[in-house]
């Protein structure tokens, strides 16, 4: 069976749950560990998936179908 990709907002919310877990220190330390090591993996994660969407929305296409980056008014 295919593993399937979770989404964006549901990592997000795992690694909210896990770091209020360990923020409240009641858990054994080998939980700990294991929990620290997965929401290094979730933030990460969430990081490229933000860094990916970032890209499509600073993307223009162009009329011949090729993409330009984006920029806004320039400050003066």
């Amino acid at each position: 069976m295919e593993k399937k990709e979770k989404k964006f907002e549901e990592k997000l919310n795992e690694l909210e749950t896990l770091v209020k877990s360990l923020e409240n220190g009641d858990i054994e330390l080998d939980k700990a560990i294991e929990s620290f090591t997965k929401a290094t993996k979730l933030a990460s994660s969430c990081d490229k998936d933000l860094k990916e969407a970032e890209k499509v929305l600073t993307s223009i296409v162009n009329e011949d179908g090729s993409l330009s980056e984006f920029k806004g008014e320039e400050e003066q």
